[in-house]
């Protein structure tokens, strides 16, 4: 596929480094020169304008089948999309980051109006951010969760105790509930995936797939400390902040949350009826400790500034060392340090957008539900074609690291073993590692 992607940012970095090795990819920007870090991608560069038609025809658009849109100016973004409806009709992706814009641009009543210039997806980073902290949340100790198929199916990732009843066990000796499997485990910031010999060690970060209700028995019989979260302190008032309080007073968990802007405190506490607002700096330890910020159930610092956020959850640690503590995080490489100091579960909008932006760039019965370990290993739902015979999954040999998490057959979720049969139709759960993701596709195609 021919993709162009506006924007030579970090999100379009993060895009073009994903898909150029299967992809044609161009980039264009109005800059002379690409960014450093994009030397090391085999891809074309057009300086331009992605509302300038001249650029946009140097750039070969006629032959694109995707036009990506992720500057840093959402009204860039906007008319560039707009402008390659003008020259071509192809399917177009516009990233914004404002709550305004997005809800303008998704809001119901512009299917009253619909014409052929109208984007396509429209993806806001934060909302999808927000969708996954609340998820993380609502699970107890877990550093990440993801739903599959309405919740019917899960991904738990837990980080193993001193005092884990799963240390230093072997995975074929853990008596985990039935339609549980490991599917991976990530140790000393390596992902693999693991068979019945590996040793589970202190610190693995170890990841479980199953049904939804195998999971959530093994969330309270295994690694369950406190029954569940009561209250949440948030650090910044953004439109990350905002929207995780909506959910969380929904939930009916009491929130503070504490945010540096005057006049946004007066907003949300104009909007957030249920919800302590405090006026002051997150970094601010005596306006922690006079507040009780230590005993909030889980405490989520959500600044835009991922030093602040550091900062905040060191200072918070110290007051309330056993309390779920979870950070944002824009920069990946930002996000190692995080973790070497101590701060188990960090969440990035960029990481969150790329996931959504994958699912629309797969082939048609190939998608990629979620990405772990900033991507080190991916999620993939396969779809068995018709041309599929019955096949005992013992008999399924991978040409690469992966392992079938769920089969999903109608409204029936089975976790396999050997002897289940994969009939055509049936949709896979894979979990597989990043590099070996086009070859369990490609395993798998008619």
């Amino acid at each position: 596929m021919d993709l162009l992607i506006y924007g030579a940012t970090e999100l379009g970095y993060m895009v073009a480094r994903r898909l150029y090795q299967e992809h044609s990819v161009t980039v264009i920007d109005d800059l002379e020169r690409l960014p450093e870090r994009f030397n090391s991608l085999d891809l074309s560069f057009v300086s331009g304008s992605g509302a300038d038609v001249d650029a946009l025809e140097q750039a070969s658009l006629q032959k694109c089948e995707l036009f990506i849109a992720c500057a840093e100016l959402d009204e860039a973004n906007i008319v560039a999309c707009w402008t390659v409806k003008k020259i071509v009709d192809i399917e177009t992706i516009c990233f914004v980051r404002t709550m305004e814009l997005y809800r303008n641009l998704v809001s119901p009543k512009q299917n009253r109006y619909q014409t052929r210039y109208d984007i396509d997806t429209v993806i806001w980073p934060e909302q999808l951010l927000t969708q996954d902290i609340f998820r993380i949340i609502s699970v107890p100790d877990a550093i990440d969760v993801e739903y599959f198929a309405e919740g019917r199916a899960k991904l738990f990732e837990y980080r193993i105790k001193e005092d884990s009843m799963l240390r230093d066990k072997r995975v074929m000796d853990c008596s985990f509930p039935r339609n549980v499997l490991i599917v991976g485990i990530t140790r000393e910031q390596n992902l693999f995936i693991p068979d019945g010999s590996t040793v589970i060690e202190e610190d693995d970060k170890v990841i479980f797939m199953g049904t939804g209700q195998a999971l959530d028995t093994l969330a309270a019989t295994i690694f369950q400390t406190v029954t569940s979260v009561k209250s949440a302190v948030l650090i910044g008032g953004g439109s990350v902040g905002f929207m995780l309080a909506q959910q969380l007073e929904e939930a009916g968990i009491r929130v503070k949350l504490i945010e540096q802007n005057k006049e946004r405190c007066v907003y949300l506490a104009d909007k957030l009826q249920n919800s302590l607002i405090l006026h002051g700096d997150g970094t601010d330890l005596e306006l922690l400790e006079g507040e009780s910020i230590g005993d909030g159930d889980a405490i989520v610092c959500v600044t835009n500034n991922d030093e602040k956020n550091l900062l905040c959850s060191l200072l918070v640690k110290q007051l309330g060392p056993d309390r779920r503590i979870i950070t944002r995080v824009s920069d990946a490489r930002t996000a190692q340090l995080f973790e070497k100091v101590g701060i188990d579960v960090m969440v990035s909008p960029r990481q969150s957008a790329l996931t959504e932006l994958l699912n629309r760039v797969q082939a048609r019965d190939v998608d990629i539900l979620a990405l772990v370990e900033g991507g080190q290993g991916e999620v993939l739902r396969v779809t068995l074609p018709e041309s599929f015979e019955e096949t005992k999954l013992m008999d399924v040999h991978f040409e690469a690291q992966a392992i079938i998490g769920i089969v999903a057959r109608g409204r029936r979720i089975i976790i396999p073993y050997g002897e289940t049969l994969l009939k055509a139709g049936d949709q896979l759960k894979i979990f597989t590692m990043a590099e070996d993701a086009e070859a369990v596709k490609t395993q798998f195609a008619e």
